[in-house]
């Protein structure tokens, strides 16, 4: 079931995106029930990031690397 809400944005954006979506043969409200959905799906990005770089804290180098060793391909 859909439900209907209602959004303020700027006039002169909403016509720029209301004309990015008809070139691309779709409309705003399809684009923004596709942005919500994933949106909706993807709540704690920020938060799943640092517990990544939390659990691959562990990972040392064993070494302080040179400018040069770091740029080398």
């Amino acid at each position: 079931m859909l439900k209907n809400i209602t959004l303020s944005a700027d006039e002169a954006l909403i016509e720029r995106a209301r004309q990015r979506a008809e070139a691309e043969s779709t409309t705003l409200n399809a684009e923004f029930r596709q942005w919500l959905a994933q949106y909706a799906e993807h709540p704690q990005s920020a938060v799943d990031f640092q517990a990544l770089m939390a659990h691959l804290n562990y990972a040392q180098p064993g070494k302080a690397f040179s400018r040069e060793e770091l740029n080398e391909h």
